[in-house]
């Protein structure tokens, strides 16, 4: 089913080039949310802009003809930065649709460097708002994207997505005509920065792939169900919640042996890093009390009492949704890594895999 939600709409997402932004930018130029206005990609990396256009570029195929079509004819790539008011100003001045993507969300690299985090993670989002507000934006609708990190944080990276959090359910307050929502989603399968590429980094080099702890359980979803969450709440959201994905979870040791199967690889174990949990949570056991099911999602009304519309007759999670509940068997895993091409089954499919 086509939504046409965003049918003449400007749209800015902000931090375009990443993993999550490069999804998001294909699936809008498909047309299942309806077709755009125009869609800016806004970051500050001229080098994935660059890549990013001539990736669209090479790919004028008979298969891609209406993403081709609507790149040529929507796409605008804007150089700036978050955490500077003037260049989000400047980006934000004619939009309707503002998908909030940038980040650092790299756990030791935001321990090492916290104020960094700080002014991409906080201060960025605080400029969105900033600049809806003190220049009277008619911008429709903000989506932030979170992290299951944000959840009872215990690093950085966490502490200030939770806090980016805030800001968007605030603002809220201050920008009554425009709709500040959130997503909060887990570890995504083979994205830039996460376990499954190293694991396959280590595999190829010949080992030993690393395991910091063999408790360590993760929630697990594809870029593209990352995406389907980031739709799903702006078709169905209200002002302020926070839709949550209802996905699997897995132990990471059963993730590494799927990956290693029979090869010869060994594995050792290194200790927790700095920042990082044994299990990661999506809803806490206090916002639990104000957390209902949406369908395929957990919807996290706002904690302020000036937006928070549950009512008495709504029946809410009451309990927290942890990676370590429900946890998918080993063989689950396999064939979860194997639907995503994730699974290696032998040394000269690793190097293709690599390769591709």
């Amino acid at each position: 089913m086509r939504y046409h939600m965003l049918t003449g709409k400007k749209i800015v997402i902000t931090g375009g080039t990443g993993s999550l932004g490069k999804i998001l930018l294909r699936r809008l130029l498909s047309g299942e949310m309806g077709q755009p206005k125009k869609i800016i990609v806004f970051s500050r990396d001229e080098a994935k802009q660059h890549a990013l256009r001539m990736e669209y570029l090479q790919r004028k195929k008979a298969t891609d003809e209406v993403i081709y079509r609507n790149f040529a004819n929507l796409l605008e790539f804007r150089i700036g930065d978050v955490r500077d008011y003037h260049s989000v100003c400047e980006v934000l001045c004619d939009a309707d649709v503002v998908f909030n993507a940038a980040a650092l969300k790299q756990v030791p690299t935001c321990e090492y460097f916290p104020f960094e985090a700080v002014k991409t993670n906080i201060n960025g989002p605080e400029n969105i708002v900033r600049a809806i507000h003190e220049l009277q934006l008619p911008v429709e609708t903000v989506v932030g994207i979170s992290t299951d990190k944000a959840c009872k944080p215990v690093n950085v990276m966490g502490m200030t997505k939770a806090i980016q959090e805030r800001i968007f359910i605030r603002g809220n307050l201050v920008c009554p005509s425009t709709r500040f929502i959130c997503v909060r989603y887990g570890n995504v399968l083979a994205s830039r920065g996460s376990v499954i590429p190293l694991f396959h980094e280590q595999i190829k080099n010949g080992g030993p792939v690393t395991i910091t702890t063999v408790d360590m359980t993760r929630f697990l979803l594809s870029l593209d169900q990352a995406v389907d969450t980031v739709f799903a709440a702006v078709k169905y959201a209200n002002r302020g919640e926070t839709f949550i994905p209802k996905v699997p979870s897995a132990r990471i040791v059963d993730i590494v042996s799927a990956l290693v199967g029979d090869l010869p690889i060994d594995t050792i174990i290194t200790g927790i890093r700095p920042g990082e949990k044994t299990h990661e949570i999506l809803v806490s056991e206090e916002e639990a009390t104000r957390t209902i099911n949406r369908g395929n999602y957990y919807a996290i009304f706002p904690i302020l009492p000036e937006l928070c519309k549950i009512e008495l007759a709504e029946k809410v999670l009451g309990q927290e949704y942890s990676s370590s509940d429900n946890l998918l068997s080993y063989e689950k895993v396999k064939e979860l890594l194997a639907a995503h091409n994730l699974l290696i089954r032998n040394e000269a499919d690793l190097d293709s895999e690599l390769l591709r």
